[in-house]
């Protein structure tokens, strides 16, 4: 089995289950939810999902839970939207990339000697670039496969009209 083609079924695979998350579940426990990514296993028979929760450590938790009791009607929903011999079994790991990015940058800017001229180019002195990326994100999480869309939409740019 070709490297490609587990890419395309766990791409395939994070589109169905960032929509059903996004759309169809009704647990109130999963809010504010991004679907990552996903890794799927060489036979295709486990998958794991990687999301990121805005919240505190108690509400990923809760929502950790919340996404791992509905793993059932989301494998459903893989089934239903997806021609394979086994569902793949799903497990949901929380990402911690982002918050992480946010440690190591603020490590840096403590140990590395100021900078006039980053400084002078960001409003807020106390506020790393990478931190107010991860503030923008967490503050508008959104299903990964919509963002896919909005990249293939036509720009329209003025020197294009000839």
């Amino acid at each position: 089995m070709s490297s490609r083609r587990v890419q395309k079924i766990s791409e395939a695979i994070r589109e169905v289950v960032s929509m059903a998350i996004l759309t169809e579940l009704q647990d109130p426990r999963v809010r504010d939810v991004t679907v990552i990514g996903v890794e799927v296993a060489g036979d295709l028979r486990h998958a794991k999902v990687l999301v990121s929760v805005m919240g505190d450590e108690t509400r990923q938790n809760l929502t950790l839970r919340g996404l791992q009791n509905s793993a059932g009607f989301l494998q459903a929903k893989i089934a239903e939207h997806l021609d394979l011999r086994y569902t793949p079994r799903l497990t949901f790991v929380l990402d911690q990339g982002v918050k992480k990015s946010i440690a190591v940058a603020k490590i840096l800017r403590d140990v590395l000697p100021g900078d006039e001229t980053n400084e002078a180019t960001t409003d807020d002195a106390s506020v790393s670039p990478l931190e107010a990326e991860a503030s923008s994100i967490d503050s508008a999480p959104l299903a990964a496969s919509s963002l896919e869309g909005a990249a293939s939409l036509p720009s329209h740019d003025s020197t294009s009209l000839s």
